[in-house]
């Protein structure tokens, strides 16, 4: 979401590591039909009063993102569903497809004021479901895949608030580090980038791996931080149908529901 907050954290990340690590390539923005071709499910999750994070399509209704995007920064009470709307494939002033949120669900693990913050990074996922199903050819939904591995090659699509009016592809960053249910990421993000979908490519088609959590800083060089998506999805997942009606998250209460119509590093949550 567009808004941030320190937070001092313990990771097994060394300068030699970091020094070590492959260069990630350049962002590059997707302001053409031709550039976003395969990547139309990613969309930006506008949340009201001019805020937004970044989600993806799982499923024809239902969206991947951070949980922590589902709280108000000011309050920490859970943003109400009404506020909320996912643009797939936003690009322009224009998306592929416009939906309306039913009801979101956070990691049952995941509070918003945890004070642990590798425990918090680590279960910041959440399930946002559309009241209408997206049935389009051009927006695919996309699977899921296995844990991440240190050294692992992964692309990022993301927005953020210097580039909220067009997606931004990464095409190539690298797992640094892993702790905790943690890993650490040379990908590039910022402010709105939260929930970013991270993408395992192999033979041509794309899995989401995890989506961001968090960027920072560590040994003076810019790295992003995101949860595990294996074996967390599973707990989400199962949380979303023990929940039919309205979603009461540990961290910040009942989000309710919608009627279906129309390494020792320092880090800054985006």
């Amino acid at each position: 979401m567009v808004r941030w907050y320190l937070f001092l954290i313990c990771l097994l990340f060394s300068p030699v590591a970091l020094a070590q690590t492959p260069e990630a390539s350049r962002l590059t923005e997707l302001s053409t039909g031709d550039a976003t071709r395969g990547w139309e499910a990613v969309g930006r999750l506008d949340m009201g009063h001019g805020s937004f994070c970044t989600g993806a399509l799982i499923a024809p209704d239902l969206v991947l993102t951070a949980a922590h995007c589902l709280f108000d920064e000011d309050t920490g009470e859970a943003i109400p569903v009404a506020r909320m709307e996912f643009l797939a494939g936003w690009r322009n002033g224009r998306a592929e497809a416009y939906r309306g949120v039913r009801r979101a669900v956070a990691h049952p693990g995941y509070a918003y004021d945890e004070p642990r913050e590798v425990a918090r990074v680590a279960t910041d996922l959440a399930l946002v479901e559309l009241d209408r199903p997206i049935r389009s050819g051009r927006i695919k939904p996309f699977e899921t895949a296995a844990s991440l591995r240190k050294g692992t090659q992964v692309t990022v699509v993301s927005y953020a608030e210097d580039r909220a009016d067009a997606p931004s592809l990464q095409q190539v960053c690298h797992v640094l580090e892993r702790y905790g249910g943690v890993v650490m990421l040379s990908c590039s993000v910022n402010y709105g980038s939260s929930g970013a979908p991270i993408f395992l490519v192999e033979d041509g088609t794309a899995r989401i791996v995890s989506v961001v959590s968090s960027k920072a800083e560590a040994n003076g060089a810019p790295v992003s931080l995101a949860g595990e998506l294996r074996p967390s999805f599973a707990d989400l997942q199962a949380e979303l149908s023990r929940q039919p009606d309205g979603i009461l998250n540990r961290g910040g209460g009942l989000l309710g529901t919608r009627t279906t119509g129309g390494l020792g590093a320092k880090f800054v949550r985006p």
